[in-house]
Parts: C-alpha cells; sequence; structure tokens
C-alpha cells in the first residue's frame, strides 16, 4: 500500500482562507489580488490539470483558529493529504495543544512564520526550542519559514534537534530581484550538509520582479539548491495563491519541471512527490 501512496505527486505548499484584512493582515496594499477567498475547489482543477494527486495546506495566520480550519477542510476535500498548522511553540501549554491537534491524521507539521519576528535569533530562544522538542513525540515536521540573514541560526535550530524533520520554505526566500546569490548560496550549502533537512523549491517568484521575470532568472538559485541537497530532500511547492501575485499556476510549476527535465538525473517522482510524502508521512 505505501509504494502506492509514494507515486502520489504532491504540491507540497499552498494556503487557503476566507480573507479578511484584520487577519490577513500581511496582505498590503501591493497584493490586491490575494484579497480574495482562495479555497479548495478553486485549487483542484489547477492540481489536475498539472497532474498532482494532493497538496499540503500550509497556515497562513498565527492562530489555532487557523489550523483548525485547514484541519476541517481536510476533512471535507481528500485530496489535501496533510496539513501544517500553527500551534504557540512559546506557551506552556504546547504539549496538550498538540495532542489535541493530532487527534486528526491529517496534521503532519507545524509552522511559525520566524521571518515576521524582530529578532532574529528568535528561533534560538529557549521557550521556542522547548515547543520545537516536543514535536518529535507526535510525529510532526517543521517548517521554517525565514529570509537568507535567519540561515546561520536556523543551522543551529537544525543541528540542535538531530531527532527533528525539517523542510526550508521557499528555499529561504533569496534576493532573486536583486540578483544576489553568494552570501545565501553559502549558507544554503552549509544548510544541505545537514541529515535532517528538506527544502521546498517553492515562493520564487514572488521574490523576483513580479512583472519581467525570466526562467533564466532562477537558474543560478535552482542550480545551488540542486548542487548543495541530495534529490531526496527536495521538494515542488506551488505556493498558491501566493504565486499569483507574479504568475500563474502553471508558470510557477513549469519553472521547477523545465529545470529538472534538463538534468541528468532520474529524479521526477522524487521530486515532484515521493519527497513530500516522506517528509510529511504522507497517507
Amino acid at each position: 500500500m505505501l509504494a502506492d501512496v509514494y507515486l502520489m505527486r504532491i504540491d507540497s505548499h499552498q494556503h487557503f482562507w476566507h480573507y479578511d484584512p484584520v487577519q490577513y493582515d500581511w496582505i498590503d496594499g501591493r497584493m490586491a489580488r490575494l484579497k480574495n477567498d482562495f479555497l479548495p475547489p478553486q485549487l483542484e482543477n489547477l492540481l489536475g490539470n498539472n497532474a498532482f494527486d494532493g497538496c499540503v495546506a500550509v497556515q497562513a495566520r498565527q492562530t489555532e483558529e487557523e489550523t483548525t480550519f485547514l484541519l476541517n477542510l481536510a476533512d471535507q476535500y481528500d485530496f489535501i493529504k496533510g496539513v501544517v498548522g500553527w500551534v504557540d511553540l512559546c506557551s506552556s501549554n504546547v504539549k496538550e495543544t498538540l495532542a489535541r491537534f493530532s487527534q486528526s491524521k491529517k496534521l503532519c507539521g507545524i509552522r511559525h512564520a520566524i521571518q515576521d519576528e524582530q529578532d532574529d535569533h528568535f528561533m534560538l530562544r529557549d521557550d521556542f526550542q522547548q515547543g520545537i522538542s516536543t514535536l518529535a513525540a507526535f510525529d510532526l515536521a517543521y517548517d521554517i519559514l525565514i529570509y537568507p540573514k535567519h540561515l546561520e541560526p536556523a543551522w543551529k535550530l537544525v543541528h540542535d534537534f538531530p531527532n527533528q524533520r525539517f523542510v526550508i520554505d521557499h528555499i529561504a526566500k533569496p534576493f532573486i530581484k536583486e540578483r544576489k546569490v553568494d552570501s545565501w548560496s553559502a549558507d544554503i550549502q552549509r544548510m544541505a550538509q545537514l541529515p535532517n533537512v528538506y527544502c521546498k523549491v517553492s515562493g520564487m517568484v514572488t521574490e523576483a520582479s513580479w512583472d519581467s521575470w525570466h526562467h533564466s532568472d532562477f537558474l543560478p538559485y535552482l542550480d545551488v539548491v540542486f548542487e548543495s541537497f541530495d534529490v531526496d530532500k527536495i521538494m515542488i511547492g506551488s505556493d498558491w495563491p501566493v504565486c499569483l501575485l507574479a504568475g500563474s499556476y502553471n508558470e510557477v510549476i513549469d519553472i521547477v519541471t523545465d529545470y529538472i527535465s534538463t538534468l541528468e538525473l532520474d529524479a521526477d517522482q522524487e521530486i515532484l512527490g515521493l519527497n513530500a510524502c516522506n517528509f510529511y508521512k504522507l497517507k
């Protein structure tokens, strides 16, 4: 049975929401395209048209209500194979909260928006790390949402929790528009040497020039990721609907599929589904 699961093609990163300007205050004036509801029926055809069997829904607001919302959607729509939710990892009650949410078999991970914290070393705080230490007991992964400046403390986090599964979201958001590669590249290479971390090839178009990007803009960054991480540690993600700020669903997926088609690798199944299934333990 597991062999059948592992042949699934999975979009490892997308979001759903009923738009509310207060709850989704990160959607600013430049992002009018996102000030709408984005729900499973809108994504289902996009997945099918790109030969995906399912997706992983990732939190887009930092409330327990968000986790409940996504888990309820996953119960209603079978193609939502997993949910990366949010809990307050710094809370003294985090273990009880995780136990409650883990009653759903679709909960596969937790994420906190480290990128929005004023403290660049937030993930090294004792209370946050205490929360991270509780995830393994529930067999939950952790998504690392950061900017390049956070890669050094992220390395320490991943290094200090060798039994915890981590994934870098959006290749750590390098400065693609500014064509800055070197510093980010060195930190990504160092991160990739740790055995318990994966990388999502996602979220790139919104780090490029939204209106005038070309496939060639992403090649230096894709080269670094694929030269640094083993192919069994890389997974594709659309970042829909956020990606719509700079490109269509199909265009975003094509950036990665066109790239891997040029490689002398027989790794399509891994990157397009197997790795996400293994990492998140999707069923």
